[in-house]
């Protein structure tokens, strides 16, 4: 029984079971944003709009530059700078997209952000560049084994469902909580910069 609800549950995690197309980028091609404010990690879950089960998990880091780490996630553009689950240079156009592609009238995104020391982001953002790539349908799995090991998170619960990481971490304290929903989406994946209608500013063609 245990076995079978394992395998259960990676097959339910059918937001984060694409397979990874992304070519390394190198250093130098990096580009770098901070946003202003203050340090934040931004826990995001994707949830069904028919059942309220979570369908992937990614993370927001906002320290000395903000970047997302979206562990074996599906979105691909020519635009993004992407390197082991990380999209680098996570501007406001960029950052707007990524809850976009997510949001349609079968899914909402959660933005549950909290603020944190520059020391703990620091630390966050040097793990995360660092983890390489994540396995199909790991993607809760990876985020909550980072958030565990991280200054002021260690009561987070380890967990394979996004569901129950969103859950484990609305315990945090100060956060904030957005949900985005998109409800007369016709199920079709909208323009990739459609949100903000602003563009990144770097490799656009």
């Amino acid at each position: 029984m245990r076995q079978a609800a394992l395998i259960l549950a990676l097959m339910c995690l059918v937001g984060c079971s694409a397979v990874s197309k992304r070519d390394p980028v190198g250093d130098a091609d990096l580009p770098r944003y901070r946003h202003p404010g203050g340090a934040t990690v931004t826990l995001i879950t994707v949830l069904s709009t028919r059942d309220g089960s979570g369908v992937h998990s990614a993370l927001i880091v906002n320290g000395d530059q903000r970047v997302i780490f979206d562990p074996a996630g599906s979105l691909s553009h020519v635009s993004l700078a992407e390197r082991g689950d990380v999209i680098y240079g996570a501007n406001p156009a960029i950052v707007d997209s990524y809850i976009d592609y997510h949001t349609r009238n079968t899914h909402d995104t959660v933005a549950q952000t909290r603020d944190v020391t520059d020391a703990v982001a620091t630390d966050l953002l040097a793990r995360v560049m660092q983890h390489g790539p994540v396995m199909q349908s790991f993607c809760a799995q990876s985020v909550s084994a980072l958030l565990r090991s991280t200054a002021g998170f260690e009561g987070i619960r380890a967990t394979l469902f996004p569901k129950t990481l969103m859950e484990s971490f609305s315990a945090q304290p100060g956060l904030r909580t957005v949900r985005f929903s998109q409800p007369e989406d016709s199920d079709q994946r909208t323009d990739f910069y459609a949100w903000t209608g602003q563009k990144p500013k770097f490799n656009i063609e």
